[in-house]
């Protein structure tokens, strides 16, 4: 085994759209594929189990007490994911029988803030099977922030993978400077990007962040076309009359810590995008910049960040 070497697989899949049962299953084939394949990297799109909210931006969602919303708010906390009811096991077991490492954006609901909310959370499963982060993103972005509730810092956090140092950031996330000064900080090496789809966020922002930081970034979006609607999805006729026929096409790429591409963006194509990573090249581009290491200076800017897991109580029995 080569630990300079970490085979990677890029899941590029739609959901079954608001249905957490069947998203699953979904998601289970797609790693049982890239097992296959002897993945030892996958990595899912953002909120992609069991999807993005895109009825918003097509149901008035900013109307106040509009009856659509509400029901549509309510069918996706039902079908939102519970950790800590076991809602990731069976994708768990997957990681631990095929030793692969797992990024999965979810909409979580979390119990630990009292399960009513939903949450943009970025899982990272190891290899052994074990959640090791939820990073809860920080800001939702616009119109999510109608359905999805802020995050904190508790997941910022990095990982060891072979040789790599992975970590990552939801969307929007991507384009706070200080996020990910905080991951590279840790010393990320592999920065993971998970997006709900499109071209349009993970063609610039992909290769800057390699070059920035020297590293290899993994953009990794989702697909959404009206044929990805469940027939049974509430209010599905007032969605699709305004709804364009493609709402989200993919994009997911690879830069290399020279800020080049490695794999360039795939549009419109669903499936699994493999490419092998080569730790050397990450040595061979901090041979001039290191953003926190030679080319840094800590005795002037220091950043402070706060990973603590935030609650409205402090139980003590």
């Amino acid at each position: 085994m080569n630990r300079n070497e970490l085979k990677v697989a890029l899941a590029q899949i739609a959901p079954v759209w608001l249905n957490k049962t069947e998203t699953i299953q979904k998601i289970c084939e797609t790693l049982q594929e890239a097992a296959k394949e002897q993945a030892e990297l996958v990595v899912f799109g953002e909120a992609v189990l069991p999807g993005y909210p895109f009825w918003l931006a097509y149901t008035d969602g900013a109307s106040w007490d509009l009856k659509v919303n509400k029901e549509l708010h309510a069918h996706y906390v039902q079908n939102a994911i519970q950790i800590e009811a076991g809602d990731l096991d069976a994708i768990c077991e997957l990681a631990k029988t095929n030793a692969m490492a797992i990024y999965l954006g979810i909409m979580e609901r979390a119990q630990d803030r009292g399960g009513h909310s939903i949450y943009a959370s970025l899982v990272y499963i190891n290899e052994e099977g074990k959640v090791k982060s939820v990073h809860r993103k920080l800001q939702p972005t616009y119109d999510e922030r109608l359905t999805w509730a802020p995050g904190d810092g508790h997941g910022l956090q990095v990982h060891p993978l072979k040789q790599f140092t992975v970590g990552g950031l939801n969307c929007w996330e991507n384009w706070m400077p200080l996020p990910r000064a905080a991951l590279y900080g840790q010393g990320e090496n592999l920065h993971i990007a998970v997006w709900p789809g499109n071209l349009n966020n993970t063609q610039d922002i992909t290769r800057f962040i390699a070059r920035e930081s020297r590293s290899y970034v993994i953009s990794v979006s989702s697909l959404m076309t009206h044929d990805d609607f469940p027939k049974d999805t509430p209010h599905l006729d007032k969605i699709l009359a305004k709804a364009p026929p493609i709402l989200a096409n993919g994009g997911s790429c690879i830069a290399s810590p020279d800020g080049e591409w490695l794999v360039q963006p795939v549009v419109d194509q669903q499936g699994l995008i493999y490419a092998t990573l080569n730790f050397e090249r990450v040595l061979q581009e901090r041979q001039n910049f290191d953003p926190v290491g030679h080319y840094s200076r800590p005795d002037v800017t220091k950043l402070m960040v706060n990973r603590e897991r935030q609650s409205t109580i402090e139980l003590k029995d």
